[in-house]
């Protein structure tokens, strides 16, 4: 084992070879990544000898150097590879949350482009030719879209409730309904939040009832605050009762110097319930009905860009924008760019259906998918000895923690490749150029058309196309 050891070639010696500089200048890499990438497979090497493994066959000094190259030519373009890269999404969640949620209109991809290329009045008013604020740039739109006095945006919607809570309860007491203490996504809980901005919590009612006289009997000196969070990820049933958000509009009259606020989470400017899917509120409504503060997600329902967005109340909003955390918490250009024209398509004489991707694809038809699942089978017809493909009615979730329990009618394909078994089909799809993320069931790849567009359409041909001469 020592005289293996002792032909490892030493990195100096690799350094000098024309592989090195090959790498170095075709990949415009720097040399001491692939020095790093070199030391790290001898190191591994010398470990695997120590251990009594030998990686290769007939090892000796000229095949310990090849498998160092092979390995570090490998390493060096997946180095060079982008890390966030467009896919495919054949799920047929809308907003699936591992891959991106929400999808841009093309107007906000064109505005975040121009805005990312050029310098901005981010922070300039150039009517008046001085320091402007970020807060001003969308205020305007949020107030119309929502009909509050006031508006903000932060970086999500988790530190919107934690800025909110801080900035307006620190060392106070928030009375919440214990149905509500919900844990979003990462195994971040509301209740843990709340903690960390130091409001101090106090649980009213059971996991599946609470009563208005719960809230009542709760209210104190101390208290500063109701907040109700919508159960936007998950759905009680049964023997279950939740306060209304008017009936605690009329308890926050009665106790004024209360403020009331509300977490909608998922945060919806278009009303799905006239398309007959979910019970999802709008924010309009919410306002309207005499809410003092609503926080919600731009990534969601709303079709934008990761954000928390705060509407209500103006003397609320004023102390939430002077907090130190808004500066902590706030957004970047790009972001606002997005925004902007998400908002401006709600307010647009044109389709917002056409505009929007989110609430395009979550109102799409089951015939308008059979279209494109029909279509998807007849391209591969003449590859029918080697795929097994078939159009089967199913539904589609909306995702990213919105409209539990809301099935979306839909068609999907299952997929079998006579040669190739299904979970390596799904990765050879997965690791694609572009990527295609499927689901598995029953041992067949399932594709739902619901979250692949038309213009998708011919690439996805053309990656089963391309599989047509693998084998397994």
């Amino acid at each position: 084992m020592m005289q293996l050891l002792r032909e490892l070639p030493p990195v100096h010696e690799l350094q000098k070879s024309n592989r090195f500089t090959s790498l170095v200048e075709k990949l415009s890499i720097p040399d001491s990544q692939v020095t790093k990438i070199i030391q790290a497979e001898i190191d591994y090497l010398r470990e695997e000898l120590l251990a009594g493994n030998v990686p290769i066959e007939k090892p000796n000094k000229l095949t310990f150097t090849e498998y160092i190259w092979n390995n570090t030519e490998e390493k060096v373009l997946k180095f060079k590879q982008d890390r966030l890269i467009r896919v495919i999404n054949g799920t047929g969640t809308v907003l699936h949350t591992n891959l991106g949620r929400a999808r841009l209109s093309e107007e906000a991809i064109t505005h975040v482009v121009s805005v990312a290329s050029n310098y901005s009045n981010l922070e300039y008013k150039i009517s008046e030719g001085k320091r402007g604020s970020r807060h001003d740039i969308l205020e305007e739109l949020l107030t119309e879209v929502t009909g509050a006095e006031a508006a903000m945006v932060v970086n999500n919607n988790a530190a919107a409730v934690y800025l909110v809570l801080r900035a307006l309860a620190k060392d106070k007491e928030v009375i919440v309904s214990r149905g509500q203490l919900v844990e979003i996504g990462g195994s971040f809980r509301v209740s843990s939040i709340m903690s960390e901005s130091d409001a101090e919590l106090v649980e009213v009612g059971t996991t599946n009832k609470t009563h208005l006289y719960d809230y009542q009997n709760a209210i104190s000196e101390k208290t500063a605050m109701i907040l109700k969070v919508h159960t936007s990820n998950f759905k009680t049933i049964g023997f279950t009762e939740t306060v209304a958000t008017e009936e605690l509009v009329e308890l926050k009259r009665k106790n004024s110097h209360l403020i009331f606020y509300e977490d909608l989470g998922s945060g919806s400017l278009y009303d799905f319930r006239n398309e007959g899917i979910g019970e999802e509120p709008v924010v309009r409504g919410v306002i309207e009905s005499g809410v003092d503060l609503v926080s919600f997600s731009g990534d969601k329902l709303l079709g934008g860009p990761q954000a928390g967005i705060i509407v209500g109340k103006k003397e609320y909003i004023e102390k939430l924008k002077s907090h130190q955390l808004a500066r902590v918490l706030r957004v970047d250009k790009m972001t606002f760019a997005g925004l902007e024209k998400t908002l401006r398509s709600y307010l647009s004489s044109q389709d917002l259906v056409e505009q929007l991707p989110t609430v395009r694809d979550i109102i799409k038809t089951d015939q308008q998918i059979y279209e494109q699942a029909n279509d998807f089978c007849v391209q591969l017809k003449k590859y029918s000895e080697l795929y097994h493909l078939q159009v089967l009615a199913d539904t589609s979730q909306v995702g990213g923690g919105t409209m539990p329990g809301v099935k979306l009618p839909t068609y999907i394909v299952t997929i079998n490749h006579k040669n190739i078994s299904t979970p390596e089909l799904a990765r050879i799809l997965r690791t694609g150029t572009p990527a295609i993320v499927t689901r598995i069931k029953e041992d067949k790849i399932i594709i739902d058309f619901r979250t692949v567009t038309k213009k998708e359409m011919p690439e996805l041909i053309e990656s089963f196309i391309s599989l047509s001469g693998m084998d397994d």
